[in-house]
């Protein structure tokens, strides 16, 4: 199997992607956990942000030119309130944080290393910036007798710790969105991950 090409881009370089990663999120986080009922016209505006933000990066896997997976990062300021208010809360500065948005990898292309690349490449941005002490994402939290969850899943919390990334219990957000099955939007809580970036 060829090598995956890697990519990051920053600031108005993101717009010419904002579809492609658009399309990714709807497909990867109709998966458990996220069973995502996502809808592309309100992806491609929720990604606007990042196209806005000169400092905001996304760091795409390419497979013979197409899009096959994508990670994005945007500094925690730039990020909205709802992301901000844990951190408010626990008394860390917004301003010193980098916060990583998702990871999305079409699922044949797991397994070959990409998931590492796409934390090597938003930590060495951020670090390049300057003036961010922390890395940080969130996940979404599912009771682990979740029925709806897979015989065959595994979740990424390995991956995680071994990158030196801590869970950090009581940092959680609520975000709204519609999952399969339902008729509405509803909230999920996820909790926050950390680590030093120093």
């Amino acid at each position: 199997m060829p090598a995956l090409a890697v990519t990051t881009v920053s600031g108005n370089d993101i717009a010419p992607w904002l579809a492609d990663v658009a399309r990714l999120r709807i497909a990867v986080f109709r998966d458990f956990p996220y069973l995502y009922d996502g809808e592309e016209t309100y992806e491609q505006r929720y990604l606007a942000t990042y196209a806005t933000c000169p400092r905001a990066v996304f760091v795409l896997a390419f497979d013979r030119g197409r899009v096959v997976g994508a990670s994005t990062g945007i500094p925690l300021r730039d990020d909205g309130d709802a992301f901000q208010a844990p951190f408010r809360a626990r008394g860390i500065d917004v301003d010193r944080v980098f916060y990583f948005g998702e990871s999305v990898l079409l699922p044949g292309y797991r397994g070959r290393g990409i998931g590492h690349r796409f934390f090597d490449e938003r930590e060495a941005h951020a670090r390049r910036l300057g003036g961010f002490d922390l890395a940080a994402f969130a996940a979404v939290d599912r009771d682990p007798d979740d029925p709806r969850r897979p015989p065959d899943h595994r979740g990424n919390e390995t991956f995680w710790h071994k990158r030196d990334y801590v869970r950090q219990p009581g940092m959680t957000m609520r975000l709204a969105w519609k999952e399969l099955g339902e008729p509405d939007e509803t909230e999920k809580p996820l909790t926050f991950w950390l680590r030093p970036l120093r």
